[in-house]
């Protein structure tokens, strides 16, 4: 009779969609290669050879690791068309070169991002995480901390621009291996290229540590009123604000 043997096994669920398993595990990745890429660029600007290769392919995989990993055949060719002139260019001046620029237009795009959230219209950025906390735990925020919020994005796009500039003059006054020097130019004052490598690779990652702890402490001493308990619970939030969030504010 229908219906009166042993029931089967249930009906499996709904495998979890292949996009959503490469998203979850792409910031893991981009973590993972972005914490490699100073260290491997240290390592390039006192040792050269193959170093400047390894870091500048970190680099470009952790541009690309997004797409690659939701496997976009467009991404798997740029990924060769990118890494095939670094095994060509080993040793050659021409990744020197390049490396100098990652830590220059990285800390002025993100002096950008900061700063432009200042202009007419916007709101700041630092301004918009702190109400975002804020509303999370149901709580209203302090006018007095909004208006030190805005304060704060200034500081980090004035720090920021900073590190930029001061990247930018390292990377022209290196020797070997700086902009002027590879044009036999010899700069107005000259630093060793591991001194470059130091501040531009190393150095800048203390630096903006040091700052964002100071901070913390003087907002914990300024506004104790907090939807959070300490650093770690801090960076849960930040987290649990959601990609929706932090895609907008990249925006």
């Amino acid at each position: 009779m229908a219906g009166s043997g042993p029931a089967g096994p249930a009906p499996a669920g709904p495998a979890p969609p292949r996009h959503g398993l490469a998203d979850a595990a792409t910031l893991p990745v981009q973590l993972a290669l972005g914490v490699a890429y100073p260290f491997l660029a240290h390592m390039a600007g006192t040792r050269g050879g193959a170093w400047s290769a390894l870091a500048l392919a970190d680099l470009v995989l952790l541009m690309l690791a997004g797409p690659l990993l939701r496997r976009r055949w467009w991404a798997l060719g740029l990924l060769v068309l990118l890494l095939a002139p670094l095994s060509w260019w080993v040793g050659s001046t021409w990744l020197d070169l390049l490396l100098l620029l990652p830590p220059v237009l990285f800390t002025a795009w993100l002096a950008w991002w900061f700063a432009r959230s200042l202009l007419g219209g916007r709101v700041p950025l630092v301004t918009r995480i702190v109400a975002a906390l804020y509303a999370q735990a149901g709580w209203s925020t302090p006018p007095a901390l909004l208006a030190y919020a805005r304060r704060l994005t200034a500081a980090w796009a004035g720090l920021l621009l900073f590190l930029a500039l001061a990247n930018a003059a390292l990377a022209l006054c290196a020797v070997p291996g700086g902009v002027l020097h590879a044009f036999g130019v010899a700069p107005p004052v000259a630093v060793s290229h591991a001194a470059w490598s130091w501040f531009a690779n190393l150095l800048n990652y203390g630096l903006v540590g040091g700052f964002m702890l100071a901070e913390f402490q003087y907002r914990k001493r300024h506004f104790p009123q907090r939807p959070y308990r300490n650093g770690v619970d801090f960076a849960r939030r930040m987290a649990a604000l959601g990609p929706a969030f932090w895609r907008d504010l990249l925006g």
